[in-house]
């Protein structure tokens, strides 16, 4: 019988990158990296294991940008045309590298693993890999939570409650859409938490969110289990606490298992390490060489130098991973349980991208985990929020304190000197859309159809993506660029309505570039029975 559990969480979450009017974006390709380095790897391995009578419990939180691309026609053909070019590509490295033997059996690798996926995604789920993950719900082994509308850092808007509301309602709803029941959890982005705003999770009857570990110890009343139990919240939604030592030996870029030396180097591509004119079909329409996820380097060591990525030896090392994570989770749980008088619960969140994408042994990781924790031992088991709370309901009563997981765990990392500038157009946006939707409680017609362009324009323009990009300094005139076009048009529209001089072949163009949310309506953001949760 086991002495504790830990949660699995992986946040599943991409900004809203689906660009009609043009051919060939490198943004739409963070997409499909992740669908062939993480989504996919995910689902076969959950398949694997599913296969062999392996019981699992896992949270996954899809965020409604991601459930949106997913289910996009016009991304999922480009998708496929992106896999069709990485196959025809992996088949020319065959012929390159025949004479390395090395090089060549990690290119037979990769040439597999493409033609695998779009096996599965063209054949086994007919391009809608969202089906894959809700088999897995259905099955019990995976519970999916959602996370606000377009990833916006909540916080930040704790003044216009309706914009809140907006950002969690609409996520409800799209989670119904799709898996027709309401989101048992939600994903804060960020792990973002302001006082009270959980009222609006109570509200779409979503039962638990998660904070990082001061959140949870920084609450109204100490809690008397720290992060190793859940708390509830004046409005009776649960709030469970990261624990920092198990984030610590997978995030840590110094001392976390994605830094070994064994392991796969990402930023050794050859998509700049061959000759131009031999790459040049399988880059960037306009010439930019770019990554194209075959690597043929592990990490070596802290040098340029690199050595030739060995399999073999990275899969030795994921499972003596495997083996280190659950000693220590063991350790702390033994420890835990003698001084608790419940079985104490170990929450462990990462991005799921980490898993595949940046550390390409992390989807192997987690399968080892998952064999070792069911066959290797039997003092911990993996549950899921939803399970806990069963198990246990009743639990103490606070509130959390304002919180992120992001650097020095607040706000700083999306409000500093590099993207402060965006928030008072995005503050201004957000008390214009409100103003509109409460003294226009019954439009209809054009009027109608620009009201809620406007509501979608804001919603784009609120993601926590592009303030994170313009800080990180990766992408940044992409992340101005998107924050600059949504807001102008915004402006342009609102002006539009004000005066009544609504173009509509210029609207029926902005619907079709950003059409997330087709069946939003404006009304969403009416101040009507809504009453502020700031104290």
């Amino acid at each position: 019988m086991e002495k504790g559990y830990l949660s699995l969480v992986l946040h599943a979450h991409l900004p809203y990158v689906r660009h009609p009017e043009q051919d060939d974006i490198l943004e739409e390709e963070w997409l499909y990296e992740a669908i062939t380095e993480t989504y996919i790897p995910l689902i076969n391995t959950f398949n694997n294991l599913l296969a062999e009578g392996i019981d699992f419990k896992l949270t996954l939180s899809i965020s409604p940008p991601l459930m949106t691309m997913l289910t996009d026609p016009l991304l999922q053909d480009r998708y496929l045309r992106h896999l069709n070019n990485l196959i025809e590509l992996s088949e020319k490295e065959l012929a390159r590298t025949q004479d390395q033997p090395d090089f060549h059996k990690v290119a037979q690798r990769y040439n597999y693993l493409f033609k695998e996926a779009r096996h599965v995604f063209t054949e086994k789920y007919d391009r809608n890999l969202l089906n894959a993950f809700k088999e897995f719900q259905e099955r019990g082994c995976l519970e999916i939570i959602t996370s606000s509308a377009t990833h916006a850092f909540l916080p930040f808007f704790d003044i216009y409650p309706e914009s809140t509301k907006a950002q969690v309602r609409l996520a409800a709803d799209l989670y119904r859409q799709h898996f027709h029941q309401d989101p048992p959890g939600m994903w804060l982005p960020e792990c973002g938490y302001q006082p009270g705003q959980d009222r609006f999770l109570a509200e779409e009857g979503i039962n638990y969110f998660f904070t990082d570990a001061h959140g949870v110890l920084h609450a109204d009343t100490r809690p008397k289990y720290g992060v190793f139990a859940p708390i509830y919240t004046e409005n009776g939604v649960a709030a469970f606490g990261r624990d920092l030592e198990s984030s610590k030996q997978v995030w840590s870029s110094n001392e976390g298992y994605p830094g070994d030396y064994d392991y796969r180097e990402f930023y050794r591509d050859i998509g700049y390490d061959l000759d131009y004119e031999y790459i040049e079909p399988h880059i960037h329409q306009n010439g930019l060489r770019k990554h194209t996820g075959i690597k043929y380097y592990r990490i070596t060591g802290e040098s340029d130098h690199k050595e030739v990525y060995k399999p073999e030896w990275a899969t030795h090392k994921a499972a003596a991973h495997a083996d280190d994570f659950i000693f220590n989770r063991q350790a702390q749980i033994e420890y835990l349980a003698e001084h608790m008088d419940r079985k104490p619960i170990v929450v462990a969140p990462y991005d799921a991208e980490l898993f595949g994408h940046w550390w390409y042994e992390g989807v192997q990781w987690l399968d080892f985990l998952i064999r070792k924790i069911a066959y290797d031992q039997d003092s911990l088991a993996l549950t899921t929020p939803s399970q806990y709370l069963n198990e246990y309901k009743t639990n103490q009563v606070t509130t959390p304190s304002y919180s992120s997981w992001g650097y020095k765990g607040y706000g700083e990392f999306w409000l500093e000197g590099s993207n402060d500038w965006i928030y008072r157009h995005l503050h201004w946006a957000t008390e214009k859309m409100v103003e509109l939707a409460n003294e226009n409680p019954a439009a209809d017609g054009l009027k109608y159809q620009a009201l809620n362009q406007l509501a979608r324009e804001l919603l784009l323009a609120q993601s926590s993506d592009w303030p994170f990009i313009m800080k990180s300094g990766t992408m940044v005139e992409y992340a101005v660029k998107r924050v600059k076009t949504h807001l102008t048009r915004f402006k342009s529209l609102y002006r539009e309505v004000q005066e009544d001089q609504i173009q509509p072949s210029v609207l029926d163009k902005i619907e079709h570039y950003d059409n997330i949310f087709p069946e939003l309506d404006y009304r969403i953001y009416s101040s009507e029975n809504v009453t502020p949760v700031y104290n």
